[in-house]
């Protein structure tokens, strides 16, 4: 940040009193710009015993397979940014569940959260940002064709959740590299309610 979105003064970095961070400061009317990880927000689209996967049709990773996601609007809770990018990306509309996933991925600022939802009918079909929309059974997943390590980690725990019979919230983390971090490098599970 270069210049101060109330203002327009050149904004100096500095850790505010009573912080411990640097900060973006405006030296001329004092605004502090904080800056905080953006929400990834998607779903599990079931319908019988397949997900919803979209193909993307833009950057980054174009052609790849995803779970229907995107950034969370001002104003809006994580349920309803769910429903809408499911909404816009694969045109489905969806009953959210439960949260199931959250992934963090503190070298990007974010935080993706994935919510188990079940699909109210199959007329899906591609969004503005989707080449094309499948129904995927376990078996016929695009492993090697997946976009993000977060889809594929929240894939690997809803079906083994879905093998044992129960459904809970799992939590992790992606470093730097790609390499997941926390004990054994598995998913923390939770209890769901």
């Amino acid at each position: 940040m270069k210049f101060c979105s109330v203002c327009g003064a050149t904004v100096e970095l500095a850790i505010p009193a009573g912080d411990s961070l640097p900060r973006h400061v405006c030296p001329q009317c004092g605004t502090i710009h904080y800056q905080n990880p953006k929400l990834v927000v998607g779903c599990i689209a079931e319908w019988q015993d397949r997900i919803l996967l979209c193909r993307r049709s833009i950057e980054p990773r174009y052609g790849l397979w995803t779970l229907p996601a995107g950034f969370m609007e001002n104003g809006e809770s994580t349920s309803q940014a769910a429903i809408r990018e499911t909404l816009e990306e694969a045109c489905a509309r969806v009953e959210v569940k439960q949260l199931f996933s959250l992934v963090n991925v503190p070298h990007i600022n974010q935080v993706h959260l994935f919510y188990r939802a079940r699909l109210l009918d199959t007329d899906f079909a591609a969004g503005l940002e989707t080449l094309e929309t499948q129904l995927f059974s376990e078996g016929c997943v695009p492993w090697q064709s997946l976009a993000f390590q977060s889809v594929t980690l929240c894939l690997q725990a809803y079906f083994a959740d879905r093998r044992r019979g129960r459904f809970g919230v799992h939590e992790s983390s992606i470093g730097r590299r790609g390499e997941q971090s926390g004990a054994a490098h598995c998913p923390q599970v939770l209890p769901s309610s």
